[in-house]
C-alpha cells in the first residue's frame, strides 16, 4: 500500500439521497448502481452515510417497515472524512481506529470527491487476497 494515495483507490461515484427517502427506495438505488453506500443529505447539508449494513442491521433487525421508514432514521450520522492526498495506510489506520469500513474523501476545500472502503484498500494491497475476493463478490442490497 506504500505510495498509494486515497485518490488512487477511492470510488469516485458518490450517490446522494435526501434523508426523507424510504429504505426500500434507497435499497433499490443501491442495487441499481451496484454500490453499498449512499451519502444522505438534509437540505444542503450532509446528514450522514447509509450503508447496506445499516439497512440490514438497523432496519431489518428492528423490523422497520421499509416502505415508510426513512433513511434519515437509520443512518450513521458520525461522518468520517479523509483528504484525498492522504496515504492508503493513513486511511486504513483511521478505519481501524474508528472501527469503520468506509470513509468519505474530500479535497482541500472539504468538498466531497469520493468514498474509500476497506475493500478498495484490500484490492490495492493484494488483488488476490481473500478480502479482495469477498469485497468484489459481496452482494449489495
Amino acid at each position: 500500500m506504500t505510495g498509494y494515495r486515497v485518490s488512487d483507490v477511492m470510488t469516485r461515484q458518490v450517490v446522494y439521497l435526501p434523508a426523507e427517502t424510504t429504505l426500500d427506495e434507497a435499497a433499490r438505488v443501491m442495487k441499481e448502481a451496484d454500490i453499498g453506500d449512499v451519502v444522505v443529505t438534509d437540505g444542503a447539508s450532509l446528514a450522514g452515510m447509509l450503508t447496506d449494513r445499516d439497512i440490514v442491521v438497523r432496519a431489518v433487525a428492528e423490523r422497520s417497515d421499509p416502505a415508510t421508514t426513512t433513511i434519515g432514521s437509520v443512518i450513521t450520522r458520525e461522518v468520517v472524512m479523509i483528504e484525498q492526498h492522504a496515504t492508503a495506510g493513513e486511511a486504513a489506520s483511521l478505519m481501524r481506529e474508528r472501527g469503520i469500513r468506509r470513509i468519505l474523501v474530500c479535497d482541500g476545500e472539504r468538498k466531497l470527491v469520493g468514498i474509500v472502503s476497506l475493500g478498495d484498500l484490500a484490492m490495492q494491497l493484494d488483488p488476490n487476497s481473500a478480502l479482495s475476493d469477498i469485497s468484489e463478490q459481496a452482494p449489495t442490497v
